[in-house]
C-alpha cells in the first residue's frame, strides 16, 4: 500500500478505503485480470461480525465488480491471547486469486 498510496502524500490523508479498492480494481483490469476468489479472515475478539458480514461482502462484491460466490469472509477469535485477545488490536488476512481474462471471458 505504501508504494502506491504513500502516507506522505496529502491526497490520501483521511481517504475513504473504497478509493484504494477502486484503484486496485482499475489496475487489475488494465492488466487483463479479474477476481478469481477472495478469502478474508478477520481475527478479533469483539465485535462479533456475524451481523455485518453480509454488508462487508456486498461492499467487496460491488467495489471489485465480482460475484458473491467468489467472496468468502470468516472471522475467528484469538482465544484471549496477545494484543488481539486482549482487545487492543485486530488482524485481517486476505488472499486474492486473480484470473487472466482471455477473449470474451471478460464478463464472467
Amino acid at each position: 500500500i505504501g508504494q502506491v498510496f504513500q502516507d506522505t502524500d496529502p491526497r490520501w490523508k483521511g481517504c475513504d478505503s473504497a478509493k484504494f479498492m477502486e484503484h486496485a480494481y482499475d489496475v487489475m483490469k488494465y492488466y487483463g485480470y479479474r477476481i478469481g476468489n477472495i478469502d478474508v479472515t478477520l481475527i478479533l475478539e469483539r465485535p462479533k461480525v456475524a451481523g455485518f458480514k453480509p454488508r462487508m461482502k456486498e461492499n467487496i462484491v460491488k467495489l471489485l465488480h465480482t460475484t458473491e460466490g467468489r467472496v468468502n469472509i470468516k472471522a475467528r477469535t484469538h482465544e484471549k491471547v496477545d494484543s488481539m485477545g486482549e482487545l487492543r488490536s485486530l488482524s485481517c488476512h486476505v488472499v486474492v486469486t486473480l484470473e487472466k481474462v482471455v477473449g470474451n471471458d471478460a464478463d464472467l
